[in-house]
């Protein structure tokens, strides 16, 4: 059957989640591609060929098309919530006809417009890591509003599965739509209404239409019962039976919505909730940190010919009786169930995720100190009155630490594994010279 029209589309694949970049970029060469075809197409690639790699907190001059992008490649030790035009300013760099002011992080303010009021219910559903379905009017809308939802947690890691446009086409379609099993930790963003018949039994459901005004101010989505989900004609809402824990911020809202009633710039906005976002999030997340630091040894305990401490279990009962006095009322003004909200965050994948690196990071940093504890110590002294099969293991483990070491990037210094390195061959030294012999060529 014939459409009537002829759809093309021009899709550009990279490992590098610089969304905003990649959008940019595509909206400066599908127009040109779809006018002049291939050659157009050689000629972009040939100069995105020539760009140079990224490199983190270093600031970039793309040339395409005749004009030049210019972008500043964000770094680890950049401050959370810090603005990337700030940045810009302290470097002396030529004028460019197009700045981006962040080749990763989404207009926040723009995405969230419908749904400022609900922020903070949002936020707890990411963070709970709960299945939700987002339902909008196009592919664009749906993928900014799931790549908004799960940069939401910033700093802490979003450690469940996302889909920005989802299909029937998938290959996880039946998956997701079985009614025989719970809906598994995802977010997915669909535009076929089709899905508000097939994933009607999911728990959460953003329904999101073209952007509407009341005024100045663009229209709000309400919060509405599963139970009012229609098949055919769905509403815009959210639906879910969930209650949050928290209660919301007025403030914020008042500000935001100050903000647009006085036509204040959307970047300045999207900062605004960028920073209540983070804030909100370090508040929940430095009790866990402060606790978690608590179970690692003590670094006295840490001797060279011992293998190093345990890091203590982490004990749910024990974490909640610190909250009393170094929970997050200390630093978030936010008022509700937070034992509650940390109750169910414990049950959840982020959870896992996050516990997870922290206890890697934790148990990497007790092997660089036994690293250190070794290299300080006086290994011919230990050596006197040792045997021949000890000082062997003793090599053969040195050598295991130091590929360790290097293969993992333990956190210790490069002068700390050269002395670790001449230890093993002052060892071996010691030794008869078959045995050397046979060390060496391991």
């Amino acid at each position: 059957m014939k459409r009537g029209y002829f759809q093309k589309s021009l899709v550009l694949v990279s490992r590098l989640p610089y969304v905003n970049l990649f959008q940019s970029l595509l909206q400066l060469i599908a127009p040109e591609y779809f006018d002049k075809l291939e050659p157009c197409l050689e000629a972009v690639c040939n100069e995105i060929d020539q760009w140079p790699p990224p490199v983190p907190g270093q600031t970039l001059n793309l040339p395409v098309m005749g004009i030049v992008i210019q972008v500043r490649i964000p770094s680890r030790v950049d401050k959370p919530g810090s603005s990337p035009l700030k940045q810009f300013n302290q470097e002396n760099l030529l004028p460019a006809p197009l700045v981006l002011p962040s080749v990763h992080e989404l207009d926040l303010f723009r995405c969230f417009q419908p749904v400022l009021i609900h922020i903070q219910m949002l936020w707890e559903l990411m963070l709970l890591g709960e299945p939700i379905v987002v339902m909008a009017p196009s592919p664009t809308i749906s993928s900014e509003m799931v790549l908004a939802l799960t940069s939401c947690l910033t700093p802490l890691k979003y450690c469940c599965d996302y889909r920005p446009y989802f299909t029937i086409h998938d290959s996880e379609f039946k998956e997701y739509t079985t009614r025989t099993q719970a809906p598994p930790n995802i977010v997915v963003g669909v535009t076929n209404p089709f899905f508000i018949k097939t994933l009607q039994h999911w728990p959460h459901l953003l329904r999101i239409g073209e952007l509407k005004m009341s005024g100045d101010l663009p229209k709000q989505v309400k919060v509405k019962k599963l139970t009012k989900l229609k098949t055919l004609d769905t509403k815009p809402g959210i639906y879910t039976s969930y209650k949050t824990f928290l209660h919301k911020d007025k403030t914020l809202i008042k500000r935001l919505l100050k903000g647009i009633q006085r036509k204040r710039p959307s970047e300045v906005q999207s900062a605004l909730l960028r920073r209540h976002l983070l804030e909100l999030t370090q508040s929940f997340i430095i009790p866990l940190e402060h606790y978690i630091a608590s179970l690692m040894p003590l670094q006295r305990a840490i001797t060279p010919w011992k293998n190093p401490p345990q890091i203590r279990p982490f004990r749910q009962e024990d974490f909640m009786k610190t909250l009393e006095h170094a929970g997050p009322q200390l630093t978030c003004v936010l008022r509700g169930d937070w034992l509650g909200l940390y109750r169910r965050f414990f049950k959840s994948p982020n959870f896992d995720g996050w516990y997870r690196q922290r206890h890697k990071e934790m148990t990497q940093k007790l092997e660089a100190l036994h690293l250190e504890a070794i290299c300080e110590a006086n290994i011919v002294a230990w050596m006197k009155d040792k045997s021949e099969v000890e000082i062997v293991d003793l090599v053969l483990k040195l050598r295991e630490k130091l590929i360790r070491a290097r293969c993992h990037h333990l956190p210790v210094k490069e002068e700390t594994l050269q002395r670790v390195g001449l230890y093993i061959e002052t060892i071996i030294g010691s030794l008869p010279e078959d045995l050397q012999t046979v060390l060496h060529h391991q």
